[in-house]
């Protein structure tokens, strides 16, 4: 077999597998002692058994040989001959850092992580075993189906990848829930992959059949299972029972596998496929929706009924194939928010607080790219949590709160974006603090009294500004809200700050549900036309000049119950006043599209609505010192450029 067709699938795996690790740890050493830690214990131990199998089988000596050595640890835990105490939990940890690291060195072709080596003689010390003591993962080649235990049938599905992987999977599995006593054919040769889509083993369990199915179909591609039930010899009722324990801590499979419906699950099939093959996809699509309004116009241009049926039936198609791209990108949110709960856990530890971290609305689906887009800034959001929010556990006893802070990711569907959020119940900013640092670098005027929300998410997000009396590895040095800011703002996105004294804060980041089409509205302004993406239109209406009002030297519009800031697009991109202002006739041609995000609002005076389109967001490098209210540029059905006005800019 040549594994390095298959290296990425079993890099991609092997991330799942230690990701479900992580999430384990974090759950063992929440309710270590307490009832939760064997479902842990268990999960752990399968994630890792996977990830020995799939290395073993791929030839990343280095990955099994760790993998091994972590799966005798586990089994000390589950033996109860090590004790799940702090220093454990913290190698446990470790092991998953450098397992991954490792596997990813393995198939880029690099040395092994530097520490792997300490850390297999930490393990080995751990479990008082030496590297001459392993048992060889092939003691069932050989065996026959004459062994005691119930006859279990497996087929996979055809066309598998890694037949031998999927099989040693089911093999080590089974293990975590009784004693796989032989197999059909011998495990060396299902690890070569001697054998077509169909196996079979003899297992000794305590598991009921239901059990067994799930474990197997865990494992992933498998199409079908049978277990005949037979009875067990009593010579093996030794066996039966030493299994009976490993069957109540292991019988659960881990998080992160599907596990099919025993009768409809056979049918379904799923691929993987790579991100940038959907990028691609999602370009292409682009290019025909561009196409697909240029044919329109010229379709109407022509008058020819037939080109005009042809044409609308070709962009029902194109819009039914952008829907399944689009809809193929999206996937859960918690395909990203299932790392934060390690990176909160590591930050709290590295500064001495207690952390409590909720994930609400992980369910919520994203396109792919903007989650793997907003990753980073979302790590830095939740270590200035714990950093500058989240007091010391005396410091907010002093307080009268509890002595473990919380921090809440949030994720929830607004139109056609959505909102997440980062709140912590800590100490909140202090706009004192942050005045006086800038008026010490001249950032704002020295009788300035206080800041607004705007002004204060302003500062913190430039560049190199920070209130820390020291650098730490978590914070200090400026970046962390500048680097937020700047990628939400280049994501076509908006982000709000709420804080209170004492009570806690709350970053509000508004994000597209895609990057890539959208639909806008078309407004014109002199010769040019610009796109406002409709997600952020609440209403388009007639400018009246009796609604026009002057308060405090700026223009207002009073619309209904409402007083909204009046802008002027004119204004804002440096074109001549338009000959209706100043209150005469024609006046009533402009037109006001009424802007939002959030709970901001504005008026945005144009000259004309020219209608609303699909558009295909081109990103673009604005020119040096270029006005700031643009997020993009698109083209229009007759080809011309037009610029995409970022709404969260002018609020």
């Amino acid at each position: 077999m040549d594994s390095r067709q298959y290296a990425e699938l079993f890099l991609t795996e092997s991330r799942e597998h230690i990701a479900a690790v992580n999430r384990a740890l974090l759950e063992l050493e929440r309710d270590a002692t307490s009832a939760g830690a064997p479902g842990a214990v268990g999960a752990i131990f399968r994630a890792v058994h996977t990830i020995k199998g799939m290395a073993g089988t791929m030839g990343y000596t280095v990955v099994a040989e760790l993998a091994h050595e972590l799966e005798t640890a586990l089994d000390g835990v589950r033996r109860q001959e090590l004790a799940i105490d702090g220093g454990l939990i913290d190698l446990l940890f470790r092991a998953a850092d450098v397992l991954e690291r490792c596997a990813e060195a393995a198939v880029a072709g690099e040395q092994a992580d530097p520490g792997a080596e300490e850390l297999l003689a930490r393990l080995r010390v751990l479990t008082a075993r030496t590297p001459d003591a392993q048992p060889t993962s092939g003691s069932l080649a050989g065996a026959n189906l004459d062994a005691p235990g119930r006859l279990v049938r497996i087929r996979l599905r055809p066309n598998t990848p890694l037949r031998g992987v999927r099989a040693y999977i089911v093999v080590q599995a089974l293990g975590a829930i009784g004693q796989v006593t032989a197999s059909d054919p011998p495990l060396d040769a299902l690890q070569a992959e001697s054998f077509d889509d169909t196996f079979a083993l003899r297992l000794v369990s305590a598991a009921d059949t239901t059990e067994i199915e799930q474990v197997i179909r865990g494992a992933g591609d498998v199409a079908d299972v049978q277990v005949v039930a037979e009875r067990t010899p009593p010579a093996m009722d030794a066996v039966v029972a030493t299994s009976r324990e490993g069957s109540r801590m292991s019988s659960t499979p881990p998080a992160d596998a599907a596990v099919p419906d025993a009768r409809a699950g056979a049918g379904r099939r799923n691929v993987r496929i790579d991100v940038k093959r959907l990028d691609n996809l999602m370009n292409l699509i682009g290019e025909l929706v561009v196409a697909r309004g240029r044919l329109t116009q010229l379709a109407s241009e022509l008058g020819s009924p037939a080109l005009e049926e042809t044409v609308a039936s070709s962009s029902r198609l194109i819009t039914e194939l952008r829907d399944e791209i689009t809809a193929s990108r999206m996937v859960p949110a918690s395909q990203v928010f299932d790392r934060f709960p390690r990176v909160v856990r590591d930050a709290a530890r590295a500064v001495g607080k207690q952390v409590d971290f909720v994930i609400e609305g992980s369910d919520i689906e994203l396109d792919r790219s903007m989650l793997d887009e907003i990753a980073d800034a979302l790590v830095h959001l939740l270590r200035n949590a714990v950093d500058h929010g989240i007091e010391r556990p005396e410091a907010r006893e002093r307080a009268g709160k509890p002595a473990s802070g919380r921090i809440v990711l949030s994720a929830a569907r607004d139109r056609s974006a959505v909102v997440i959020k980062v709140s912590d119940d800590g100490k909140g900013i202090d706009r004192e603090r942050v005045l006086a640092r800038a008026k010490a670098d001249g950032l704002v005027d020295e009788t300035k009294p206080d800041l607004t929300e705007d002004e204060l998410l302003r500062l913190l997000a430039r560049p190199g500004f920070s209130t820390a009396e020291s650098v730490t590895n978590l914070s200090g040095r400026g970046v962390g809200v500048d680097a937020v800011y700047t990628r939400v703002r280049s994501l076509g996105g908006a982000m709000d700050i709420r804080s209170v004294p004492g009570q806690g804060t709350t970053m509000v980041l508004r994000l597209p549900l895609t990057l890539a089409i959208v639909r806008a509205l078309l407004a014109r302004v002199a010769d040019e036309t610009y796109a406002i993406p409709l997600a952020h239109v609440a209403e388009t209406v007639e400018l009246a000049p009796e609604t026009v009002r002057t308060i405090k030297g700026r223009e207002v519009l009073l619309a209904r119950e409402d007083v909204l800031p009046l802008l002027r697009l004119r204004s804002l991109v440096g074109l001549p006043a338009f000959a209706g202002e100043a209150n005469a006739p024609d006046a009533a041609l402009e037109q006001v599209v009424v802007i939002d995000v959030g709970d901001r609002r504005a008026a945005l005076v144009i000259d004309e609505l020219t209608g609303q389109d699909e558009i295909v967001v081109k990103q673009y490098d604005a020119v040096r010192d270029g006005l700031p209210f643009f997020g993009g540029a698109t083209l229009l059905g007759d080809g011309r450029p037009s610029l995409i006005v970022d709404v969260s800019s002018l609020l």
